[in-house]
């Protein structure tokens, strides 16, 4: 009797053990839940009609217009051979600083050599013959002064001195041309600058129809930039200056932006503007140019060239101030009623990164709601504050929160993320529950059978 009553009161203990986990687990997922699921909102919500509003003044703005950009060197030249045969030796290195007449390439010249001494052979027996020529002619001369010979002779042999002089000549220019073809065997370097790519190595077969250049020299000490303006700017600014000469004259300074987002350490200027405008584009193709001293920028890479403007008297509003519908912008104004007047904007294309310049649609006194714009409706009643006593609720409010309410300040993504993982986690303790109810079940019938 005494070891049953031991028994029993195993039992017992094991089954208040059991209960007591499955009450820990439930209670530790319905908890779980209810920190997953928190209070709607992620922004301030003051519940109040309370918005922070700023008077419109017109200042000064310091613009800045973006355009993509090519950049080239002021002079780069395609080397292109004019004799035809197999390169013999490649005499530079890309990457390689060159001079004006610097020798690049030899191209085979073993047939342009024999032709050389082919036409000074020619040369040599064209002034012999030149030579026997004037002989005759002078001792016919001499013979004519005397009656030996008559005039006919005397012409005939001024005649063949003639014919021989010309051979000569002919016989010189071939010469020339010969000593010409000779030299387009060695490509020399018609400009100062860097060797580009040289895609022809030794024992390549080319010509002057080649499609690729045997390379190419590019003068970086000073590069050129292009970038293209649409009509509209060139016409405004051709107006503003009286021509395009003064328009070029006056622009500022522009800042050449690299691949890698830095500014480049050199200012460069506007240098030239096309007179045709691109039908297909009706962009017009402008040139600025820039130092290169350090050899930092090279021709065929691509930039972003940025042109400053300065502005007076503008209507400037920060762009989180504005909403954007379809390529229309949008602004509350405070009326008079203080009722928020959903007001559509004109802006200009050109902006400084962080403010708008209001064309239309505003003017210098008007009042707009700088924050909370996106808990408006046109017409709704507004409680006008500034934007200073606005920053000291947002400060109180951020004191007063709970720990729910900064799991809602992280946004709605942060909210979703920990509502799936607080229920992921409720699930997997209510399974767990279950799975520890069934066992507790389990153990319960194998005591009943056993006794």
């Amino acid at each position: 009797m005494e070891r049953q009553d031991i028994r029993t009161i195993f039992d017992n203990k094991k089954t208040n053990k059991y209960m007591k986990a499955r009450h820990f687990l439930f209670m530790a997922a319905v908890a779980a839940f209810v920190a997953s699921c928190g209070k709607g909102g992620g922004i301030p919500s003051f519940g109040d009609n309370e918005f922070p509003v700023v008077a419109i003044s017109a200042s000064n703005a310091d613009m800045k217009s973006t355009y993509p950009a090519t950049i080239k060197g002021v002079q780069d030249v395609e080397i292109r051979p004019k004799a035809s045969g197999f390169i013999t030796r490649v005499c530079v290195q890309e990457g390689q600083k060159v001079g004006v007449g610097q020798l690049l390439f030899v191209i085979d010249n073993e047939a342009a050599q024999a032709q050389v001494r082919q036409a000074q052979a020619a040369v040599n027996t064209a002034q012999s013959q030149v030579n026997t020529a004037k002989l005759t002619y002078e001792n016919s001369k001499q013979l004519f002064e005397k009656n030996v010979v008559g005039k006919f002779e005397l012409q005939a042999t001024e005649n063949t001195y003639q014919s021989a002089k010309a051979q000569l000549a002919q016989a010189q220019a071939a010469l020339a041309g010969a000593r010409e073809a000779l030299n387009f065997c060695y490509v020399k370097s018609p400009a100062k600058g860097v060797v580009g790519n040289i895609p022809y190595k030794v024992g390549a077969l080319v010509s002057g129809s080649i499609q690729q250049p045997l390379t190419t020299v590019s003068d970086n000490s000073s590069m050129e930039v292009y970038f293209s303006m649409n009509e509209k700017d060139i016409l405004e600014m051709t107006k503003t200056a009286g021509s395009m000469s003064n328009a070029i004259a006056k622009m500022p300074p522009v800042k050449l932006q690299l691949t890698d987002g830095s500014l480049f350490n050199e200012e460069g200027r506007i240098h030239k503007v096309s007179g045709v405008i691109d039908p297909t584009t009706g962009a017009v193709q402008i040139i600025a140019r820039f130092p290169n001293p350090q050899g930092l920028l090279k021709s065929g890479g691509s930039s972003s060239i940025i042109v400053p403007r300065a502005s007076t008297d503008e209507i400037l509003i920060p762009q989180e101030c504005v909403l954007e519908v379809q390529d229309k912008h949008f602004v509350y104004l405070l009326g008079k009623d203080n009722k928020a007047r959903y007001t559509e904007i004109k802006v200009d294309p050109q902006t400084n990164g962080t403010q708008y310049i209001v064309t239309e649609g505003v003017k210098a006194g008007d009042k707009y709601v700088t924050n909370g714009i996106t808990k408006l409706t046109d017409g709704m009643d507004i409680v006008p504050i500034t934007p200073e006593r606005y920053q000291k609720k947002i400060e109180e409010q951020a004191k007063a929160m709970t720990a729910g309410d900064i799991i809602e300040a992280t946004g709605q993504k942060g909210m979703l993320t920990a509502v799936l993982i607080g229920g992921a986690v409720a699930i997997a303790i209510i399974v767990l529950t279950f799975i520890l109810g069934m066992k507790l079940g389990s153990w319960k019938a194998k005591r009943k059978m056993s006794k």
